[in-house]
């Protein structure tokens, strides 16, 4: 059996996309390639928190229809970006080697990089918290300038884990603004998917900055994945914010352009949106782009019989 087809035989044995099963192929002991195969999967971490219009549901669908990841990424020589990481949920799907992970979230950003450079005295203080409500509402109105890199990750791992459904909406202020969620026993301090997560991250580069940096980087062969605020469906459809900056028409026509000097770069570039009019307006008629549905859900809402099937645009250039 030659290397490719082992990779392609643990990618389908495992239903893993092809650039983690290279991944796992080069670890595992090739004298029992499926059990190694299979432990190397196991500990495979997750994201750490739960983000409103994550990924991990869509991606299953995302490599039937054959549009995820890129056929012809090479990630051995070339590099994953993912601008608005969120969540991180297609980047512990694919678990590149090395990639650049950004967000404007500035809360998100020093979270990451403290579980990739200071894991002990996160853990320690994530094992202090408490769960009930006054105490939630102490935590929530910290001031976040007089808070040291440790304490704001322990407060945003807690507010995430113990807030209603897990949002992170922020007033015109940004603060943090979402109540208590009343759990009966949340689990603040995943210790195990930590320390996962802290390992995979070692090797990424996490900044906080525009997604427009990507830009300066990106060469012919990397895949970028833009994952923004969607473009809202009608007037009172969306009712969060990540960050105090909008990003409507404007603001998206501005994602769109960068997306084209990338697409003509030759990178590979993907991109999740809303199912509208105005995203599928301005991504049309643009040679070698295409706009593919895909069915999503809807991940928060304030009653469970609101979170159904919505129709969302992904779009690339592969």
């Amino acid at each position: 059996m030659t290397t490719k087809q082992a990779i392609q035989t643990i990618q389908k044995t495992f239903d893993i996309n092809a650039i983690f099963a290279r991944r796992v192929f080069f670890l595992a002991d090739k004298t029992n390639l499926l059990d190694d195969s299979a432990r190397i999967i196991a500990e495979k971490p997750k994201p750490f928190v739960k983000w409103v219009g994550g990924k991990r549901q869509l991606l299953k669908q995302f490599r039937k229809m054959n549009l995820y990841p890129p056929e012809n990424f090479d990630p051995k020589n070339s590099r994953y970006f993912e601008p608005f990481v969120g969540g991180g949920a297609v980047f512990f799907d694919l678990l590149p080697e090395e990639g650049f992970l950004s967000d404007l979230n500035r809360e998100l950003v020093i979270t990451y990089n403290v579980i990739k450079n200071d894991l002990e005295k996160l853990i320690t203080s994530l094992k202090k918290h408490r769960t009930d409500k006054k105490y939630f509402l102490k935590i929530r109105a910290q001031n976040l300038n007089k808070l040291s890199d440790v304490t704001v990750a322990s407060r945003f791992i807690f507010l995430n884990r113990t807030c209603f459904n897990g949002m992170y909406r922020v007033n015109s202020n940004g603060g943090f603004n979402v109540p208590f969620g009343k759990y009966s026993n949340p689990l603040i301090c995943d210790e195990d998917n930590l320390r996962k997560v802290s390992k995979a991250l070692q090797n990424i580069d996490i900044k906080h900055q525009d997604y427009k940096e990507v830009f300066k980087k990106a060469k012919k062969g990397d895949f970028i994945y833009f994952d923004p605020p969607y473009y809202p469906v009608s007037k009172t459809a969306f009712f969060t914010s990540y960050t105090v900056e909008s990003f409507l028409d404007k603001e998206q026509t501005e994602l769109r352009d960068t997306f084209v000097k990338l697409h003509k770069r030759g990178c590979f570039v993907m991109l999740s949106n809303s199912d509208t009019p105005f995203i599928n307006n301005i991504y049309s008629g643009i040679k070698g782009v295409k706009i593919n549905k895909v069915q999503g859900g809807r991940a928060i809402n304030s009653k469970g019989l609101g979170r159904g099937k919505i129709t969302e645009v992904l779009i690339t250039n592969y």
